[in-house]
């Protein structure tokens, strides 16, 4: 019996310490870094901005490399609009940068009538595509490009819309870099054609960064938290040799942060709840990977990629990729190898991954991720279902001894150590497993966590409706329906267990209803309403057994 007292308790605590976690979440304080705290570059008397940092192997110019601004100081505003079927991307003359990018597909967090925002550099929040050339005369990320300002549309007879900056060189010719954006993809080229009208070859290298503040992502809804750990947001690397590397903006701070810098293939990402941008060299050619910090709460993660030489009257062309938008699984996989891998799964990916799969899976046919939890459900409560047949005979088996517990009890009581004998020898006898009843619960512990992760984790269930007031299966229920549902069906559950001897024992088992209902208020939606139909099944499974073991009858497994 302390046995089976301890493993209730244990799972008392650890419901009461995800209850915690779902609580300072909900109610966390803002972090102390203001908008007005973000370093952002300063101006410099010719109007070009200079870099608030060095950085390291002078992978981006410093403040005595950036050239003079080229143009009017009118056109450092100038921006160019592209809009397809899944974006609308704004294009900056400063930099040639790309600073604003808005996902047609996804709606806000805070606002479901507005787009969400994944590129940006308003007053809330900084987060921006750069590249340039390294070099002395060479535009960079820093440069005030020429640019024809204005909108561009995707029409319907295209698949492709290109816009294209141009910058002078001081030694003679020009660069020009092209944005170039397709039909249905999230997917962006970055061209550089260098033109050299000069007197000597020109050998440079293209630099392609990321810079982000360090806020949490927009995109996690405010009920969203973890067991342990909220979704990762912050730098990402991966090579073939050391494989998917996360940073933390926290080990960036203190200079402690360990990745790969060099190889051969590989990308470098930044990466937050739901959503991922990442620079994709072409494999086979030789790169070099950096992060830093830049000021109070800003970062850039890059990559670096040789030029090809330019020989004096010749031109020469340097590609990179971006892909900046949602975590769709299957799509990643497609796009570069490792990048499915930026979708946080927690610690038991190793388990989440197969349950996503079966859900795609069931969601192709049935066309709903509702319905499609309550299927894998079905399915999750077959594969368990010879244990949980044993576990449920083993509790109806107590039900029927409980009286003769109840007797050891009352003529050993005083005497702990003969009462345990007692109670183990009754369990020998009638055949009875006294952890029996604990198991379903303890074994579906990991499903359970796994499959959080999966709707915490997958964009698919972002904003995914199921039917009524189901909305958005990747956050709470609004009005505390399914959570209260649940609550009942755990009542229910306790009423077919048999009640324990021991009064601590019984007065945990009544409260744990009560506290899983609480800390399941605050739960993806979508994952309490497979604990509903779990119970649900057990529930049909329990009464079935107990009804025919106490009926004397046998029954099957």
């Amino acid at each position: 019996m302390d046995n089976r007292r301890l493993m209730l308790l244990a799972i008392f605590g650890f419901s009461l310490l995800m209850l915690w976690e779902a609580w300072q979440k909900e109610h966390q304080a803002p972090l102390p870094a203001t908008v007005a705290s973000i370093a952002r570059p300063v101006a410099s008397s010719a109007g070009v901005p200079v870099p608030t940092t060095s950085v390291p192997n002078a992978a981006v110019p410093t403040a005595s490399a950036v050239p003079e601004a080229v143009g009017t100081a009118g056109a450092a505003t100038a921006k160019a609009t592209v809009k397809t079927d899944v974006l609308v991307a704004e294009i900056s003359a400063q930099g040639g940068d790309l600073v604003r990018l808005e996902l047609l597909k996804h709606k806000a967090t805070d606002d479901t009538d507005k787009n969400f925002l994944l590129f940006d550099s308003g007053e809330k929040n900084i987060y921006e595509g750069q590249s340039g050339l390294i070099g002395r005369g060479l535009p960079n990320h820093k440069t005030l490009w020429q640019l024809v300002p204005g909108s561009l549309e995707l029409k319907q007879s295209e698949d492709v819309v290109r816009v294209a900056l141009q910058a002078p060189l001081e030694s003679g010719g020009k660069v020009v870099k092209t944005y170039t954006f397709r039909r249905g993809s999230y997917l962006i080229d970055v061209d550089y054609q260098l033109f050299n009208q000069g007197i000597a070859p020109l050998q440079t290298s293209a630099y392609f960064q990321i810079t982000r503040d360090g806020k949490p992502a927009e995109s996690a809804s405010p009920s969203v938290m973890g067991m342990g750990a909220v979704t990762f947001t912050g730098p990402a690397i991966y090579t073939d040799k050391e494989k998917f590397q996360k940073v933390t903006f926290a080990d960036i701070d203190k200079d402690k942060a360990k990745y790969a810098t060099s190889a051969n293939d590989g990308w470098i990402a930044l990466v937050q709840h739901y959503f991922v941008s990442a620079w994709l060299p072409k494999e086979g050619v030789a790169r070099e990977f950096y992060i830093r910090k830049l000021g109070d709460n800003l970062y850039s993660a890059g990559v670096i990629v040789p030029f090809p030489a330019v020989a004096p009257g010749a031109s020469a062309n340097l590609g990179v990729r971006l892909y900046a938008g949602p975590q769709e699984q299957n799509k990643l996989k497609q796009i570069a190898p490792g990048l499915d891998l930026v979708v946080d799964y927690g610690w038991l990916a190793v388990i989440a991954q197969p349950i996503f799969w079966v859900m795609e899976l069931i969601h192709r046919m049935v066309g709903n991720w509702g319905w499609s939890i309550i299927l894998l459900t079905v399915l999750i409560k077959a594969v368990f279902f010879p244990l949980s047949a044993a576990s449920y005979k083993s509790m109806a088996k107590m039900r029927l001894v409980m009286p003769k517990m109840t007797k050891l009890k009352e003529m050993y009581g005083d005497d702990r150590a003969r009462l345990n004998q007692e109670m183990m020898e009754l369990y020998k006898k009638e055949k009875i497993n006294p952890l029996g009843g604990c198991l379903p619960i303890v074994v579906q512990i990991p499903v359970f966590i796994a499959l959080y992760w999966v709707l915490l984790g997958a964009v698919e269930m972002r904003n995914a409706p199921w039917l009524g007031w189901i909305t958005d299966l990747s956050v709470k229920d609004p009005y505390y329906i399914l959570p209260l549902i649940m609550g009942a069906t755990m009542l229910i559950q306790t009423k077919l267990n048999p009640t324990p001897p021991d009064p601590m024992q019984a007065k945990v088992m009544m409260i744990m209803p009560i506290v899983f209902t609480a800390m399941f208020l605050f739960f993806p939606s979508g994952l309490v309403l497979y604990w509903v139909v779990n119970n649900v099944l057990s529930i049909a499974q329990q009464w079935q057994i107990t009804r025919m073991i106490e009926g004397g009858k046998k029954t099957t497994t």
